[in-house]
């Protein structure tokens, strides 16, 4: 008890900003990434061959960006865009350093995952909405989106998970919360401590965001009503 009570009473601030970033850098990239990706993933959608407004050659070019997009990986990513982060921010370092990467490479990954999602939805639901002369504003709104909601939240909570792995991955160049914690502590002054109470912290934080994603979904999702 004693050697706790020692360890937070030294560490336990700095663990705690730490926490706070990481969240803060998670929640505000999957924000943006969504707000870039739901529309993108629609549009994939909508002009599959097989959509509502089927056009090949933009089906095939969004489906390339979107690839392009989650193929490369996520380290690599984030030093690349160091001049474009500076750009947008004014700075590649901290918290505002790390979002920018963050939603960059998250944006694709959910557009994919909102094209399944969309995918998903009863093809019948659809047709109906067509029938009643639903225009195609209407159905993406009022049918795919929302027939998708429990599909798009567990998508959600796989995107925070992501992200949150991703921010501790930033913490590599600087970018402040867990990750910067766990490498300039736990790795680079060997204080194996530190890093174990970093890896704990995260792992609450993903049963967190799975355990009231999964909730969310069941409670949204129809058939369980």
């Amino acid at each position: 008890m004693e050697v706790l009570t020692s360890f937070f009473g030294q560490y336990g601030q700095l663990l705690l900003v730490g926490t706070r970033d990481t969240v803060v850098m998670t929640l505000v990239s999957t924000l943006f990434a969504y707000l870039l990706g739901i529309p993108l993933g629609v549009l994939v959608t909508l002009t599959a061959p097989d959509g509502l407004r089927p056009h090949p050659a933009l089906s095939r070019v969004l489906g390339w960006l979107v690839n392009i997009g989650r193929s490369v990986p996520f380290i690599i990513l984030l030093v690349a865009l160091i001049p474009f982060t500076r750009f947008i921010v004014g700075t590649s370092l901290g918290v505002p350093g790390a979002i920018v990467p963050l939603v960059i490479s998250a944006a694709p990954f959910v557009a994919r995952m909102v094209e399944q999602s969309l995918r998903e939805v009863d093809s019948g639901l659809v047709e109906a909405a067509q029938s009643f002369g639903a225009s195609t504003w209407q159905i993406v709104c009022k049918v795919y989106l929302h027939e998708a909601v429990p599909s798009l939240i567990r998508g959600a909570s796989i995107t925070l998970i992501t992200l949150l792995g991703y921010s501790a991955m930033a913490g590599t160049v600087g970018a402040g919360g867990l990750g910067d914690i766990a490498i300039r502590y736990g790795y680079q002054r060997y204080q194996n401590d530190v890093m174990i109470a970093t890896i704990i912290i995260l792992i609450v934080l993903v049963q967190i965001v799975q355990s009231a994603g999964d909730m969310t979904a069941r409670r949204m999702d129809k058939r369980n009503r």
